[in-house]
């Protein structure tokens, strides 16, 4: 993985960080909770932890702050100050931090396999591979945007940075998709087709407009003509966890609770999305059902770590997990009280462990593209 120095290192090294946490797993939970407040003690002003809606409950109630990936980008921005980020959260997030941040910061992710499996699914070989397919097609500089979901790597987001194109995130797609046919009267959006499906309709566009992109066919798997025709080209990617939501599953719960209203994500299947009372960022739907009537009943298409901190929240809603596999991200899921210990503690003797460093090409044309949705907004 180019685009972090850090991901691997010599064997003594891994051997040594696995030495490390296999004794920090001998703590009891509460062991490990006394000592990360004293780490945070120590570190004081230095320190800021960043947490992600999807984080487990025993690693948000240590972060500072806590909100989906658009947040926690900009106050990776906010905080010059702050010598220490620890991102509790998944390595694209933790080089969105180090993009924004300056070089005299420490970002550190806890567990460096929190990955995304969607945003593995389109890499720079591929993107190249496809843009200059599009180029023996169409003069693709002047006709084509790139915009990349923040759910990206590094490289990505610098490949759009380069090209004139654009960062999103499920908070902003909308707003975003409307700044680029301000410029460009195509887009291809990468690298989850259901998010961009769903934005491109909310802007006006029709299925007919629309084409989705196999990196691993010829053109795609489309015709010349068909490619020129389309407004915007898809991605072939998507998010596990939000796929596990299906229309049957919308149709059971409304079944047995005629009140029941529905959110989801925006990463969600179009049959689930079309049946949906709202659609939304994390934010919203934290903000919605938050706001929401008491004896409201609320079935909630996104991660489970999310969906059951509300529950506890909202004891006064009845709140369900719309589907019935209870499934968290797995990768979410990796940084957990122990790897976050570890971190800490390292800072406090002077170790700067797991540290997230996006190559300076990378981070100057990255920033080009996440500066260009800030100026957005939502």
């Amino acid at each position: 993985m180019q685009h972090n120095e850090v991901i691997m290192g010599p064997p003594a090294v891994l051997h040594k960080v696995a030495r490390e946490i296999q004794e920090y797993q001998s703590f009891t939970p509460e062991e490990i909770h006394e000592r990360t407040v004293q780490a945070k003690e120590l570190l004081g002003n230095r320190l800021v932890i960043l947490g992600h809606n999807y984080q487990r409950d025993e690693v948000i109630e240590f972060s500072d702050f806590q909100g989906d990936s658009l947040k926690l980008a900009r106050i990776s921005s906010e905080l010059p100050d702050r010598e220490y980020i620890v991102f509790c959260g998944v390595s694209f997030m933790a080089e969105t931090a180090d993009i924004l941040s300056s070089s005299d910061q420490a970002v550190v992710l806890p567990d460096l396999a929190a990955g995304c499996s969607m945003a593995d699914m389109a890499d720079l070989e591929h993107v190249e591979m496809v843009w200059d397919s599009l180029r023996t097609l169409l003069p693709v500089e002047e006709l084509v945007m790139p915009v990349v979901y923040v759910n990206s790597a590094a490289d990505l987001k610098a490949f759009c940075g380069k090209h004139g194109g654009i960062t999103c995130t499920s908070s902003n797609a909308q707003a975003v998709f409307r700044w680029a046919f301000e410029r460009r009267e195509k887009i291809l959006f990468f690298p989850d087709e259901h998010l961009g499906r769903y934005t491109a309709k909310s802007v006006g566009l029709q299925e007919s407009d629309l084409i989705v992109w196999d990196p691993y066919l010829p053109n795609g798997g489309h015709t010349p003509e068909a490619i020129r025709h389309a407004t915007v080209l898809l991605w072939k990617g998507f998010c596990s966890v939000h796929l596990m939501f299906r229309p049957e599953h919308v149709r059971t719960f409304r079944s047995n609770y005629p009140d029941l209203q529905v959110i989801v994500h925006p990463e969600c299947c179009e049959g689930v999305v079309e049946q949906a009372d709202l659609v939304g960022s994390t934010e919203l739907i934290i903000q919605t059902v938050s706001d929401a009537a008491s004896g409201t009943v609320w079935a909630i298409g996104t991660e489970l770590n999310l969906v059951n901190r509300l529950k506890r929240l909202q004891p006064d809603k009845k709140i369900f997990f719309l589907s019935p596999t209870v499934c968290q991200c797995s990768t979410m899921f990796r940084i957990d009280p122990i790897h976050l210990l570890w971190s800490l503690e390292n800072l406090v003797d002077g170790h700067v462990v797991n540290r997230i460093s996006v190559p300076a090409d990378d981070k100057l044309w990255a920033g080009r593209a996440l500066d260009r949705m800030m100026s957005v907004g939502c």
